[in-house]
C-alpha cells in the first residue's frame, strides 16, 4: 500500500476545475518531482492534500496510509504527519519563531497522546536540530519570518519539517526567491531529512533544484492531470523540450 494514493481527483474554485482526474501513488522513502508550467494545478493539489480551505473536491479520493484524508480536517492532517512547506511563506509580527516552533510541537505531541516538552527540553531540542541546519540561534528569537529573506523563509520551513518529523512532505516550489547558495543550503537541509519511513513531494518549475534533490520519480503535470511519469532523466527532457509538449497534447 502507497503512503499517499490520489485517485481521479477533481477539484474546483470558484467554478473553475483545476484538477480533472489525477492520480498519483506515492510510497514511503521515495521523493517525487512534480513539474508543469503555471496554471497546471500543482499548487492546488499541495493544498488540497493539506486540507487548506477554498477548495471544492467535486470527484475522487486521496488516501493517506489508507486513510480517508479528505474526511479530515487540516489541523488532524498534520498530526497524522502531512507537512506542507509553503511558497510563500507570511510574516507573522508578534510571535517569536521560538514560541511558534514550541506550540505546534506541543500541539502535534498532544494529539498524538505524548507527553508535551517542557521549555528546558524544548530549547535544547530545537537549538540542536538548528545547529544540524546551519540556522543561527538569533533567528530563532525574531518574530515568526518577519524581514526575513526569501533564504531564511525556506530554511525555516525546513527547521518546522525536521521538528515535526512529518511522514509525507510537500515542498511548494521552495527555490521560489533563492539565490544559488541559499538553495544549496535549503537543499542540503532536505536531503538530511530524507529517511526510509517518509516520502517527499518537491514540486517546482525548473531542473536546478533536482540537481541537489535528487528524485526517484518525476511527473509532468498539465492542465490538471499527470501527463507523463519517469524516472529523473525525465527533468532533462523537460529542459530540453519544454512544457509545450504536454500542453498540446492535454
Amino acid at each position: 500500500m502507497a503512503l499517499l494514493e490520489v485517485r481521479d481527483l477533481h477539484v474546483g474554485i470558484e467554478g473553475c476545475e483545476i484538477l480533472r482526474g489525477l492520480d498519483l501513488a506515492v510510497n514511503a522513502g521515495e521523493v517525487h518531482a512534480i513539474m508543469g508550467p503555471n496554471g497546471s494545478g500543482k499548487s492546488t493539489l499541495s493544498h488540497v492534500i493539506s486540507g487548506k480551505p477554498g477548495y471544492q473536491v467535486n470527484a475522487g479520493q486521496i488516501l493517506f496510509n489508507g486513510e480517508d484524508l479528505l474526511a479530515m480536517e487540516a489541523s488532524e492532517r498534520a498530526t497524522r504527519g502531512v507537512f506542507l512547506a509553503f511558497q510563500y511563506p507570511v510574516e507573522i509580527p508578534g510571535a517569536t519563531t521560538m514560541n511558534f516552533l514550541r506550540a505546534a510541537l506541543n500541539a502535534q505531541r498532544k494529539a498524538r497522546t505524548q507527553t508535551e516538552f517542557s521549555t528546558p527540553d524544548f530549547i535544547k531540542r530545537v537549538r540542536e536540530v538548528a545547529n544540524s541546519l546551519n540556522i543561527p540561534q538569533s533567528m530563532l528569537k525574531r518574530g515568526l519570518n518577519v524581514g526575513f529573506s526569501g533564504g531564511e523563509k525556506k530554511r525555516n520551513e525546513i527547521l518546522q519539517m525536521a521538528l515535526l518529523e512529518p511522514s509525507l512532505c510537500i515542498l511548494d516550489e521552495i527555490d521560489s526567491g533563492l539565490d544559488i547558495d541559499a538553495l544549496r543550503i535549503v537543499a542540503g537541509g532536505i536531503n538530511s531529512l530524507r529517511s526510509s519511513e517518509r516520502a517527499m513531494i518537491v514540486i517546482s518549475h525548473y531542473r536546478r533544484l533536482l540537481d541537489y534533490i535528487v528524485p526517484d520519480v518525476v511527473h509532468v503535470m498539465s492542465k490538471g492531470q499527470i501527463r507523463k511519469s519517469g524516472g529523473k532523466e525525465l527533468a532533462l527532457e523537460l529542459e530540453a523540450c519544454g512544457y509545450a509538449q504536454f500542453e498540446d497534447a492535454a
